[in-house]
């Protein structure tokens, strides 16, 4: 029996890291062995991953020495960040250069970027019709991914890039799920007109960047970017209304009315849908759901995700 190649899964306790670390221990003929990096291995999802057969260990992506550590003997890696438990895009890029010369220093044959868009070379920061924040973004958790997508060039790390999109679990995280209006119907709101917003099932994330790992040199210098369905809000108002039993519909604001709801990240958040919503040949046209397919067949349409998800759906 030959011995299995190793990938390193950065946090793989978290919604990215947990679903490739799954993807890959759930299939009993994958060439690759999980090694799952987390903060804290004595939490409850990093014995779950040990029981699965991962190698469970602690590491800390602002830590150097940690990285070498984690990925000595590695064949590959899957990388991501975790921008919202700091809201600041110049620490993801020191962590993403880390990761970056981490890679090249441990000689790995194929790592996965979790990136995004830098959404200023489709809005410079003069443009006015977008809030510049934090004095040099548009975007902030976007535009500091999308930025550092040259570290892994520059250092020759043989890297996909993966561009992944809206989860639907923000629907029962995120607060972005129906909430009951002062005439007690059911809404969801976001700001994107009448364009199709492109999401993905977390889960499906994971599954997908297992299949770009299983095809290996053929997407390496590439850029992926995946999604499980396009759909405009007014038909995910549908769906959730025939998946839920209850009529749901459509509330449309504006940017403006979105930033100012005052939550932490409210007008990172409003900036991205406005993105989505004058962007939106650029961005569905960069997620392509037909690929993500084929690197994941079972891929999950918003529909199918509504109807497995029904009951964890808060309805306020």
């Amino acid at each position: 029996m030959t011995e299995k190649k190793i990938i390193v899964v950065f946090g793989a306790t978290g919604a990215q890291g947990g679903g490739v670390a799954r993807a890959i221990l759930n299939d009993p003929n994958s060439e690759f062995a999980v090694r799952a990096v987390t903060r804290d291995p004595n939490s409850d999802k990093a014995k779950e991953l040990a029981q699965m057969g991962a190698e469970v260990v602690a590491g800390e992506i602002d830590d150097m020495e940690s990285m070498r550590r984690v990925l000595k003997g590695a064949y590959g890696a899957y990388f991501v960040t975790f921008f919202w438990t700091h809201f600041s895009p110049e620490k993801e890029m020191a962590e993403a250069k880390n990761m970056a010369q981490a890679a090249k220093e441990a000689s790995l044959q194929h790592v996965i970027w979790s990136t995004l868009d830098d959404t200023r070379k489709y809005i410079p920061l003069d443009d006015n019709r977008m809030p510049t924040l934090q004095g040099k973004y548009k975007v902030p958790h976007f535009d500091g991914k999308g930025e550092s997508d040259h570290y892994f060039i520059d250092a020759g790390v043989p890297v996909t890039f993966l561009l992944t999109t809206f989860y639907w679990e923000n629907m029962l995280y995120f607060g972005m799920g129906p909430k009951k209006g002062p005439d007690g119907k059911l809404t969801i709101t976001f700001p994107m007109g009448d364009k199709k917003l492109s999401g993905i099932a977390a889960e499906d994330i994971g599954k997908c960047a297992y299949g770009i790992f299983k095809r290996g040199k053929e997407l390496i210098g590439k850029t992926v970017g995946i999604a499980g369905d396009q759909l405009a809000c007014s038909d995910m108002a549908k769906v959730l209304t025939k998946t839920l039993g209850k009529e749901v519909t459509y509330n449309e604001i504006t940017p403006d009315q979105f930033r100012s709801q005052g939550f932490p990240g409210a007008d990172d958040l409003g900036n991205m849908f406005q993105f989505y919503r004058d962007f939106e040949d650029v961005f569905d046209h960069t997620r392509d759901v037909k690929f993500a397919r084929e690197l994941d067949p079972e891929l999950k349409s918003f529909e199918i995700w509504a109807r497995e998800n029904a009951e964890r759906i808060p309805v306020e």
